[in-house]
């Protein structure tokens, strides 16, 4: 069934089409908002997607590249962790202000906005990056599995497929279920990280001297492969898609005051979850700075070598394992996020009319296949250089979703009163000339054989 206005604001103009079905309709303003009450009550049913989004932060592909990052240069890449947490702020800020104006996720709002000739190859690229996110995803969780129960890492993998009977269990219950699994299994992973860093002891003077920019990590190509590898890792194409999605699953008001307030909420809400996925992000480089580059080993970036040098270098047997459990529980969230993010695309730019439990099904294999085929065809060898890969790719795809969103969100014919001010889409449009400057000089780099 068509629901052309399932939100107030649907009559705004300068869409090339009317808008479709909601996004991610099964859910879709499902958590009920207080029309009254205090403001802290209806923050309290705001909280939860900027969560979804944070596990962005700590998927193993970011892993990978800050723990390389940390082993290699100490604590000199943690201004990219800053600076990458900043960037998602305000992106992501974009992408709520997006969703409650138009009632339109980013997929749907490029293929109303755009003509197929761009709407198509957008949607190409936002496969390519969900498909590089969960080839990270799939082999963290199988080296999880590995490393705890000892289950070959091909078996691993197929294993991951099995996510998607986990995410249509737990939205049959109610999208609260999902954040709650989601908030469950971050403050696991807090906690473990919490216990390592106690452990390692980094120098803290070293830690607050690394939030400071240097132009090594412009000057240095292999310093700023890594960077962009963070980057990528951090400010996530997929999460863009997922956020203004995500947001739509809360059923605010429709009057323009409740939907200032309702984009006051939700930005609050990712922003505090940001803050505390930058903590974590952090905290994963430092481990790395403090114990192995301290100790002289900076070639470090498989993670089972990781796993098997935490023993050793820090003095404990109980680490290894609280990074295997933290790794498996990254490795879960950021299937659950990335599936979701994938059904998000595909109903988006395609329009296309399934069953939920068949749409998650096919948008997860869309993604899971070519991740597990090149995950058994390298093996335990190639891991770490598949998993920096990705981030990298990532990174090089965010151009072409950061630039549609933050013209869209800047266009008042399509966002109404809710359009962002110029000083806004001006820091925007800073991050969007600052990802696509870097990533040039990286194809530089790379063409060069630097």
């Amino acid at each position: 069934m068509r629901v052309a206005d399932f939100a107030a604001g649907s009559t705004l103009s300068n869409w090339r089409r009317e808008r479709g079905d909601p996004s991610l309709s099964e859910v879709h303003r499902t958590v009920a908002v207080a029309s009254h009450g205090s403001v802290w009550r209806k923050l309290l049913a705001f909280l939860g997607p900027g969560y979804l989004v944070a596990v962005g932060y700590m998927d193993p592909g970011n892993w990978a590249t800050s723990l390389a990052g940390g082993a290699k240069f100490g604590y000199a890449l943690l201004f990219i962790a800053l600076l990458s947490n900043i960037m998602a702020i305000i992106l992501q800020h974009l992408c709520a202000r997006l969703a409650v104006a138009t009632g339109r996720d980013l997929a749907q709002a490029c293929r109303d906005a755009y003509p197929r000739a761009l709407a198509w190859p957008l949607w190409f690229l936002a496969e390519i990056a969900i498909c590089a996110t969960d080839l990270a995803e799939v082999i963290g969780t199988a080296i999880g599995l590995n490393l705890l129960f000892g289950l070959p890492l091909e078996i691993g993998v197929i294993v991951t497929a099995l996510d998607v009977f986990l995410i249509l269990w737990l939205q049959n219950k109610g999208f609260r279920w999902i954040e709650a699994f989601i908030i469950t299994l971050l403050g696991v992973i807090a906690l473990c990280f919490v216990v390592q860093i106690a452990m390692a002891d980094p120098d803290w003077g070293q830690v607050i001297r690394g939030f400071a920019p240097t132009t090594q990590i412009v000057t240095n190509p292999g310093m700023l492969y890594l960077a962009l590898g963070i980057i990528g890792a951090t400010v996530m194409p997929h999460n863009l898609y997922l956020h203004s999605g995500i947001v739509q699953t809360r059923a605010f008001g429709t009057s323009p005051p409740e939907k200032r307030e309702a984009v006051k909420l939700a930005t609050i809400d990712s922003t505090m979850a940001l803050m505390f996925a930058l903590t974590i992000n952090a905290s994963i480089l430092i481990l790395a700075a403090a114990a192995f580059h301290a100790a002289g080993h900076t070639s470090v970036e498989e993670l089972e070598k990781v796993h098997a040098l935490l023993s050793p270098l820090l003095g404990s047997a109980v680490a290894p394992t609280l990074f295997a459990i933290a790794l498996l529980c990254c490795g879960l969230n950021s299937t659950v996020t990335a599936t979701m993010a994938g059904q998000i695309v595909m109903e988006g730019f395609l329009d296309i009319r399934l069953p939920p439990w068949l749409r998650r099904l096919v948008t997860r294999l869309v993604a899971i296949v070519p991740a597990a085929a090149v995950t058994i065809a390298y093996g335990e060898s190639g891991t770490a250089k598949l998993l920096i890969l990705s981030q990298v790719i990532l990174s090089l795809q965010l151009p072409f979703a950061i630039v549609p969103l933050v013209l869209i969100t800047a266009d008042r014919g399509k966002m109404g009163e809710l359009a962002a001010p110029r000083w806004l889409t001006g820091i925007a449009g800073a991050i969007a000339g600052i990802i696509v400057s870097l990533n040039v000089k990286l194809i530089i780099d790379l063409a060069f054989g630097h």
